[in-house]
This record gives C-alpha cells, structure tokens and sequence, in this order.
C-alpha cells in the first residue's frame, strides 16, 4: 500500500497549512511532487488516488492536474530525464535535430526509457531559457547550447554517475 513516511506526512501537513482553511486543494502541485519524489519518480493511479485521500479531494481533481503538466510522469522513468524544449526558439537552433540524436543515441523514442533504467527522453514546452537553446532540463538543471558532442558528453557523465552510485 502506498503511503508517505512519517516525514513526509509532516511535509504535507506544512504544506496545506499555508492556505486557509478548506482551500487545501492549493497545495496540490507541491503534494505531487513529494509524491513523485517518494514513490520512484512517477505517479501512479494508487499514488493519485492516495494524495486525493489526503487532500479531501475527488481522484478525478488529482488525475487532471497530473495528466495536463509534463513535470509529472504518469509512468516509470528512468534514472536520468532528458526533458528537451520543443517550443519555437529551441527548434530555430536546432532542438529537433537534437531530440533525433538522443533517440538514434539511445535507441529509444520519445517517452520511451532505455532498456537499462537509465534514461528517458521526454520533450517539453518552454522551460524558459531561450538565449541558451537549444536546450534540456535535466534533473533540476539545465543544460545549454546543446549539441550532438555536449549530449555525447551528459550522456557519459550519467553514465559515471550511475555506476559510481551503485
């Protein structure tokens, strides 16, 4: 059964404390994301269906804002997310031909994870960084200016990071 640790509960609770009384709807993205974060970096229709509980909500209300934002994933994922900007800027520099490289690098397509858990590649709307297209979010950062050498090069890094983390 799904359930959030005892610190994480406390979390939650911090979080719906900041909206008043009855409005706990309001905390909504931030629950999912100790969700996600908790349960293996996905939300599952149980994971859903328990933050519904916890917020008083209708699981209707969770699944509609967890199926219209791309920063939750509905799926397993792997390890590493590569979440490419698709918008206008980044495809003027080049972003589409770097989606292709990843896909022919990795062999996977797009919402596709590697065969070892290790990468998933994802495209995205505007993380708004267009000065430095094109571009991916990876984990918490960006990565800038991209190109087939510099994705050549993220790729090895995870990969060190992985075995070295095992």
């Amino acid at each position: 059964m799904i359930k959030f640790s005892d610190e994480k509960l406390k979390k939650v609770d911090e979080i719906v404390a900041r909206y008043p009384q009855g409005k706990q709807k309001s905390a909504l993205l931030p629950v999912l994301h100790l969700a996600q974060e908790e349960f293996g970096g996905w939300l599952s229709a149980e994971t859903m269906d328990y933050v519904a509980s916890l917020l008083k909500l209708e699981p209707i209300e969770v699944y509609e804002v967890a199926t219209f934002y791309s920063m939750y994933n509905l799926k397993p994922v792997g390890r590493y997310m590569f979440e490419v900007c698709q918008t206008g800027p980044c495809m003027l520099r080049g972003s589409d031909q770097i989606i292709d490289y990843i896909k022919q690098k990795l062999n996977i397509g797009v919402g596709e994870t590697t065969a070892d858990g290790l990468f998933t590649l994802k495209t995205v709307e505007c993380l708004g960084a267009c000065g430095y297209a094109p571009m991916m979010q990876l984990g918490k950062h960006f990565r800038e200016h991209l190109t087939p050498e510099k994705v050549d090069a993220i790729i090895d890094e995870c990969r060190k990071n992985a075995a070295a983390n095992n």
